[in-house]
């Protein structure tokens, strides 16, 4: 019952934890703050791709190299997709031209 624990156990609980932080901080922020999170969101997903780009480097084709490349196209897909609603956001409050 002491042995070491499992690190894809332990993988499993961070991600479960950051799940259910990341719903309550999401639905608990006031809505003047979508636009500056969505930024954030954006730069965190940046780092990603830069982090999945390193992991799809090798010269080798492994599965973590095939990890890699999914996670650069769907970092990116996420990030055109955020920087465009934050632009729509943002035109929410400008002044419109008469």
């Amino acid at each position: 019952m002491g042995g070491p624990v499992d690190p894809t156990v332990i993988n499993l609980v961070v991600f479960v934890l950051a799940v259910f932080v990341g719903y309550h901080v999401i639905w608990n922020v006031t809505p003047a703050l979508h636009t500056p999170l969505m930024s954030l969101t954006n730069a965190i997903s940046s780092v990603i791709i830069v982090g999945a780009i390193l992991a799809a480097a090798p010269a080798e084709l492994d599965f973590g190299s095939v990890l890699g490349v999914i996670a650069v196209a769907l970092a990116s897909v996420n990030v055109a997709g955020g920087f465009l609603v934050t632009q729509r956001m943002l035109q929410m409050f400008r002044k419109k031209q008469k």
